[in-house]
């Protein structure tokens, strides 16, 4: 095993993707200003790779990641691995097969890899979705890092936490081979979880709150910006969130006999059906511009109402009234533009236009290939992780990543 580390401060951070999706992790590095270069990302689905390719103009790998070796990995000579492994295997709604579970044999397969290269990773970021870490999967991934001579500080955060309306928890593992070490040691080897906003100037990891209280509960509520703020406001006739040199004309359109496969980006596509009203108006989860938190969207979202996320009546409530009717409120979905926003992915972040409405939900979520998903949840500079050295200003959760990693 290599001996030697790069200097990392003087050169590029060579930086190898496993399961890209449509580049959530990639934004995130590009958000946190970190000097780097994408050597190499990996996914199965060839949808997604359109549109990784379609924003970042290179197609990632497709074939199956489990063939590649130690002299495939060394090759790459790549300084940093950035991990958003599928996540079925772990969630309440699976079958919880954890690492029996064929969709995460892959994951632990390129882990081992480190074991077997000469030039293994110096640095190492994971997520997936809550529950992971209680799973064999998770136990597994520690011991081979213990082996290769990582040490771990680990994290489980919501969106909101960082002013992000949007509540979302997921897992976080951040890793670091010897002899770099984290800044903060005192975290080494534990799992962090806090409920607290994370936001304040004088927010620190040894002094937040570790268990929730209905006060906790209340701050984090309003720690986070309305809704509103993450609304598409643009013209739903032609939103700006595909590529329009490729929009063929609304009349051509509308002869198409699939209308997901071409999208037509009117407001009116995104009403909610009076008769899911009728039938499942008691269980929606219904939220106003000038709420300060929606449920997590699921990749059902756009196909059925109940369960699978908030909808959105326009108005404020205070104009409406929250016991108006419910068919009076124009219920809508939210478009797959503001669930991009809150999911922080840039204004520029584009779809191509082959890629259906649907498809655009499905692909912010896990799915049998999956998309990488990551929060790029945002916070002020002088909290939580204060040697991050950047103005006093909004920037990504992923400068957290940054802080932690140099």
């Amino acid at each position: 095993m290599e001996k030697v580390f790069p200097k990392l401060q003087d050169e590029p951070w060579r930086v190898l993707e496993f399961y890209s999706g449509i580049g959530g992790m990639r934004y995130s590095l590009l958000s946190a200003g970190i000097h780097a270069k994408v050597v190499q990302a990996f996914d199965i689905n060839d949808k997604a790779n359109d549109v990784y390719e379609h924003n970042f103009g290179d197609r990632p790998y497709q074939g199956n990641i489990e063939s590649l070796t130690a002299a495939d990995i060394d090759s790459y000579q790549a300084h940093v691995w950035l991990l958003s492994p599928p996540c079925q295997p772990y969630t309440r709604q699976g079958l919880q097969k954890q690492s029996g579970d064929a969709r995460a044999f892959s994951f632990l397969k390129i882990l081992e890899l480190m074991l077997q290269a000469s030039r293994p990773p110096v640095m190492l970021f994971m997520e997936n979705v809550v529950g992971f870490e209680t799973s064999d999967t998770h136990t597994k991934m520690i011991e081979i890092l213990e082996k290769a001579g990582f040490s771990t500080q680990e994290f489980i955060l919501s969106p909101m936490q960082f002013g992000v309306p949007y509540s979302r928890p997921r897992y976080f593992c951040l890793a670091k081979r010897k002899p770099l070490s984290f800044q903060k040691q005192l975290h080494n080897n534990q799992l962090l979880w806090s409920p607290s906003p994370l936001l304040d100037n004088d927010a620190d990891l040894e002094s937040i709150e570790t268990h929730g209280s209905q006060a906790t509960s209340d701050k984090l509520l309003l720690s986070c910006e309305p809704i509103c703020r993450f609304l598409d406001h643009s013209n739903h006739r032609e939103l700006s969130f595909y590529d329009a040199s490729s929009i063929q004309s609304e009349v051509a359109l509308e002869k198409n006999e699939d209308p997901n496969e071409q999208v037509i980006e009117s407001f009116n596509q995104y009403l909610v059906p009076s008769g899911l009203i009728d039938r499942w108006g008691s269980a929606m989860d219904i939220v106003y511009p000038d709420s300060r938190r929606c449920c997590c969207f699921t990749k059902s979202y756009y196909r059925y109402v109940k369960g699978t996320g908030s909808l959105l009546a326009p108005f404020e409530a205070e104009r409406m009234g929250k016991a108006h009717s419910l068919k009076e409120q124009k219920l809508r979905y939210f478009t797959p533009r503001e669930v991009a926003n809150l999911h922080s992915f840039p204004k520029d972040f584009q779809f191509p236009q082959h890629i259906g409405l649907r498809q655009r939900y499905v692909f912010h979520f896990p799915l049998d290939s999956p998309p990488s998903f990551l929060i790029t949840c945002r916070f002020n500079s002088g909290g939580l992780f204060r040697q991050v050295s950047q103005d006093d200003k909004t920037i990504s959760f992923s400068c957290a990543v940054k802080e932690h990693l140099i």
